[in-house]
């Protein structure tokens, strides 16, 4: 997993640094699933998502870890109060810059599965079982919850409108069918996290998902629910200026998958350590090395609201 800029390497060097040093031998010594968490200044709504979270998972112990994004409030105190381990970036960059780092943190701290969900308590604790099944009986790689296929609470049009649109627009370019692209509660195995390139400081979730994809690793959609956010406000801010961006990224993250794929085996690749290069299209797709992958039967034209942008 590559940072590309100076300054992010530095943040995320010195947040490592001082969580190791916060935590010890817990910091290396993670069990088998952890839940990462991006907060920004979500004093008050951290607290009881912590909380509702599993202590164990299909029989796995299950560590909660928030990375904490420049919050200037209550996040941290609360997180840790609830019972989280707490990475504190001094520095706002944004909810993909912080996921990135706690893929890192999961990943060099020995967790097997890596599981994201939201600070705003949107998202239903008791479906993280659903979405790691399929990995855990070896048919998929990445999973991802899809309010298509199963239910949401929130009625805006815009939003919905959007969901449809950028899951078609992924499933043309990638061939992979997806009905809901950037819905925030998500399980994979913890190698996918360092092998595809994530340099986007904000809209990950459309980086990741065509990575994951572009990288050969086997996707499925598991249906899931997104609740209305009970409190504070959402960071995504207005709903077409989203959407450019959430567009903006879809396209630039293909042409590099693309461009990737086209220097073959032998050529640089941006991302280290991840299975051979594999086709942006289905139909060249190769076959997954266990099982069958466990495509979703829902609707490709279904795309979402994106995981929260700031």
């Amino acid at each position: 997993m590559a940072v590309t800029h100076v300054d992010d390497k530095v943040i995320d060097s010195a947040a490592v640094r001082a969580f190791t040093d916060q935590y010890g031998s817990r910091a290396s010594a993670l069990p088998p699933v952890v839940i990462v968490i991006a907060a920004y200044n979500e004093e008050g709504a951290i607290g009881p998502v912590i909380e509702a979270l599993p202590d164990v998972v299909a029989g796995l112990a299950v560590a909660k870890l928030v990375v904490a994004d420049g919050c200037v409030d209550g996040t941290v105190k609360d997180a840790a109060a609830a019972g989280a381990l707490v990475c504190d970036v001094a520095v706002n960059r944004g909810q993909g810059a912080a996921l990135r780092l706690g893929y890192r943190l999961a990943r060099e701290g020995g967790a097997a599965y890596i599981v994201t969900t939201d600070a705003d308590g949107q998202y239903n604790p008791a479906e993280i079982g659903r979405l790691l099944e399929p990995i855990l009986a070896g048919q998929a790689d990445f999973v991802t919850g899809s309010r298509r296929l199963g239910s949401e609470e929130t009625k805006d049009p815009i939003r919905r409108l959007g969901v449809r649109v950028f899951a078609l627009t992924i499933s043309l370019l990638t061939g992979q069918r997806i009905s809901d692209t950037t819905f925030g509660l998500r399980a994979m195995r913890a190698e996918v996290t360092g092998a595809v390139l994530l340099e986007q400081p904000q809209y990950q979730a459309a980086e990741l998902l065509i990575g994951v994809i572009a990288h050969g690793y086997r996707v499925a959609e598991r249906p899931a629910t997104i609740h209305k956010r009970q409190v504070g406000k959402s960071k995504k801010g207005n709903n077409v200026f989203y959407g450019l961006r959430f567009a903006g990224v879809i396209g630039g993250t293909w042409w590099r998958e693309h461009q990737r794929r086209s220097r073959g085996p032998g050529g640089a690749s941006p991302a280290a350590g991840g299975p051979a290069a594999a086709p942006l299209t289905g139909a060249d797709r190769p076959a997954p090395p266990a099982a069958e992958p466990a495509a979703p039967a829902g609707d490709p034209a279904a795309a979402p609201r994106s995981t929260k942008s700031r």
